[in-house]
């Protein structure tokens, strides 16, 4: 098949557009900065916001799948409010104009990356995909991101013309990523920054990039629709993978705090993801598209070299 991976500089997209070649597709590999493209059967240069630019450039493409993998996130350590506001472009601005251009193209199918960790806290522990978004969160930054998150989806899932699917990435580790040694999170906790509010009740799902390729590659090569969480088999509270992340960085233990203080300490959206975040069930993706991690447990590499 003819693919076109957008975002394919990115920490999932670059690795993902080599796992597609070797599979045998045509890859296209759609980037604002032709310097940053990967290997791919050939670079396709153009902004996701610039409608004008985008569109001959995805129907040049001439893809059968398109791939939406466009975040800003890269910029979270220079300048976080400047990287979630992009990203909300992205998602609902430039999510509009994907799959109008992917209309336009003749594209018959798209995936699209989102997030398993936008869930209400409300309910079970571990939550399937039909769990309500938290639209309403109390924190009006996670509240927006939420709500692009809402409309990426929408967007993807209602394209007339386009099979759409997407896939709810867990909290990814692994080479690139926040929780890397070098990456954001993993300096933190290095730095002995990252405390252990009211005893880490809050779930993370985590992902590696690995399987968050692997589950990208069977979704393109799949015909499932809907919106599927693609995590780990082990949903862990934080009292569970924050000490043992810890550890295995060789960084200090992490120092218990009130839960009242974590907003002040550490943002409301960190303090929540610790005290009060629900897990995220990958039951439905095993199922629909016959994919399991390689690393069924954030045990398996969280904070490892």
């Amino acid at each position: 098949m003819r693919v076109l991976v957008a975002g394919a500089s990115g920490v999932v997209g670059h690795p993902l557009v080599g796992a597609l070649r070797a599979r045998g597709h045509h890859v296209s590999a759609l980037v604002r900065d032709g310097a940053r493209a990967p290997d791919a059967d050939e670079a396709v240069v153009a902004d996701a916001l610039d409608r004008a630019s985008l569109l001959p450039a995805v129907s040049a493409a001439r893809p059968d799948v398109v791939v939406h993998q466009l975040t800003a996130l890269r910029l979270l350590r220079d300048d976080p409010a400047g990287a979630f506001a992009q990203t909300a472009r992205l998602r609902t601005e430039g999510t509009a104009h994907l799959v109008e251009a992917a209309r336009a193209a003749g594209t018959r199918r798209l995936v699209a990356q989102s997030v398993a960790f936008a869930a209400a806290p409300a309910g079970d522990p571990v939550l399937d995909e039909d769990a309500p978004l938290y639209v309403d969160a109390p924190d009006p930054g996670w509240a927006a991101t939420v709500r692009a998150v809402a409309e990426l989806e929408r967007q993807v899932l209602s394209g007339a013309g386009l099979s759409g699917l997407v896939l709810r990435y867990g909290t990814l580790y692994g080479p690139g990523t926040a929780y890397a040694r070098t990456g954001g999170t993993g300096q933190r906790v290095l730095a002995g920054k990252l405390p252990l509010p009211g005893g880490g009740p809050g779930i993370t799902s985590f992902l590696h990039v690995e399987d968050a390729v692997g589950a990208t590659v069977a979704a393109v090569e799949s015909e499932a629709t809907g919106a599927l969480h693609i995590t780990d088999d082990e949903p862990a509270t934080a009292a569970e993978w924050l000490p043992h992340y810890a550890r295995t960085l060789g960084a200090p233990v992490p120092r218990g705090v009130p839960a009242a203080m974590a907003p002040r300490l550490l943002g409301w959206f960190t303090a929540h993801q610790l005290t009060a975040a629900r897990g995220a069930s990958n039951g439905r993706a095993r199922t629909t598209l016959g994919w399991k991690p390689l690393r069924p447990s954030w045990r398996d590499g969280l904070g490892a070299r």
